[in-house]
């Protein structure tokens, strides 16, 4: 169990609950698929990801980054429990989609960059290395299926 302090709990749930899971999102997988292209695979039923301008226009990328921002809200309602929490996204990820593991670190990392873009000076070093620890936990926890 990861032990939480009260600033940590308290900076999770206040950036979760100002950022606009509908533009976050979409950029934070648009990021990922540009940046790191290998990741594109998983994607192969997404139609047109040829570029910057046709992975950041296309509706199902958008789709998806929403959806994966939402899953980010079930960690943010259970931070006493992530583990269990993303036990079955866990199963799903390395057992029916093969996905690298690696892959969810560089996504969070793009969504660091995303988030940090959206608060500007409010992502000050303090709530950076809490949004980091509780991606860390999430990241841990998708990969738990893996070990």
């Amino acid at each position: 169990m990861v032990e939480w302090t009260d600033f940590e709990r308290a900076t999770i749930q206040d950036i979760f609950s100002k950022i606009d899971y509908d533009i976050v999102g979409p950029a934070t997988l648009a990021r990922c698929l540009v940046v790191y292209p290998w990741c594109q695979r998983y994607f192969g039923n997404f139609g047109n990801l040829y570029n910057a301008a046709a992975i950041s226009s296309n509706p199902m990328v958008a789709k998806h980054g929403t959806i994966i921002l939402h899953g980010l809200d079930r960690a943010v309602k259970n931070m006493d429990d992530i583990k269990n929490t993303y036990a079955e996204l866990s199963v799903l990820h390395s057992e029916k989609l093969h996905v690298d593991p690696d892959n969810f670190k560089l996504l969070t990392d793009c969504l660091t960059i995303v988030v940090a873009g959206q608060m500007g000076k409010g992502f000050t070093g303090e709530v950076q290395a809490a949004f980091q620890k509780f991606l860390a936990v999430v990241v841990s926890s998708l990969g738990r299926q893996y070990h």
